[in-house]
């Protein structure tokens, strides 16, 4: 029998049951069909059956559909289908174990948010031409100081927006950033973020000002404050010229993961992104680990040994 008709044949047993032992109604009959479904097609890489379906395959495919942007309300349906599932075959001496018992519920799961390579983040800080409108340089000026901020510290939007000057502390090399919870923290800044806002409030800022006060660093033309979908569409204008579509979000994970992979602690990590828990940051801990069996191959005397 072929794995399909396999599939199909516990898949409609199962279906049977809810319909009459259950009592469901049909439009959840075919959800539950659907799900399932949609696993039986994901088994077909492994080239497993429902059957002959492991935890692992469980696993991937959650975190397959995580990484396919699905929502997590989805995949925790999807998840309590197959436990159904599962359930009903190993009740019915269908299958000996259940594939999905101890699967973490998807809130729990820490799923690492997408980042972009380095050469993407250095395609996105270049200085852009200059135009014949000073204003339109001066809003590319301030593009930029806003790009290598988000980079440098790993800020969130609401935390760029509402930079204040007596925040920057340009001379030391840092900003002083109110995050979740009116929170207060020190970001480092590299040197190549302190050159680009330090040109932005000199040749830029005043411009976009047009003569009014604001306490805010980075404003919109009339010293407008800067609104959440303006530096979305700052971000994604940006990374188009890497062929990508990046978010204020992802420049903020880069920012985590790049130093992770060269070599930062967790703790330093977590101290810039302003998470108050450190289980929050050990999403990057797998980066982490790379890290350190790379350090590992290569520096320790019997790590290549043979033999």
């Amino acid at each position: 029998m072929s794995s399909t008709s396999a599939n199909q044949r516990v898949l409609v047993s199962f279906l049977d049951y809810l319909k009459v032992e259950k009592g469901l109604a049909p439009l959840t009959v075919s959800a539950y069909a659907t799900d399932i479904g949609q696993f039986a097609g994901f088994l077909e890489g492994p080239k497993r059956t429902l059957t002959s379906a492991r935890r692992n395959d469980v696993r991937d495919f959650l975190q397959e559909l995580f990484a396919n942007q699905v929502d997590g309300r989805s995949v925790g349906r999807k998840l309590s289908a197959l436990r159904h599932f599962y359930r009903y075959l190993l009740l019915d001496g269908i299958v000996a174990q259940d594939p999905t018992l101890n699967i973490d519920s998807p809130k729990q799961w820490k799923v690492l948010p997408k980042s972009l390579a380095r050469e993407e983040m250095d395609t996105m800080l270049q200085p852009r031409r200059s135009s014949n409108r000073k204003l339109d340089d001066a809003i590319a000026v301030r593009d930029r100081a806003m790009l290598e901020m988000f980079y440098a510290g790993a800020l969130r939007v609401s935390e760029i927006t509402g930079v204040k000057i007596e925040d920057l502390k340009l001379d030391l090399g840092y900003v002083l950033v109110r995050g979740k919870g009116d929170k207060e923290r020190i970001v480092p800044l590299g040197k190549s973020a302190v050159e680009a806002v330090t040109s932005y409030m000199r040749q830029a800022r005043g411009m976009l000002a047009a003569g009014k006060n604001s306490p805010l660093v980075f404003l919109g033309r009339g010293a407008h404050k800067l609104t959440r979908q303006r530096v979305w569409q700052m971000v994604r204008a940006a990374s188009a010229t890497t062929g990508g579509r990046a978010s204020p979000h992802m420049l903020r994970h880069s920012c985590a993961t790049h130093m992770v992979e060269n070599g930062a602690d967790l703790r330093t990590v977590q101290t810039i992104l302003g998470h108050a828990d450190i289980s929050t940051t050990q999403v990057y801990t797998h980066l982490a680990l790379d890290r350190l069996k790379s350090v590992y191959q290569k520096h320790h005397p019997r790590a290549k040994r043979h033999g």
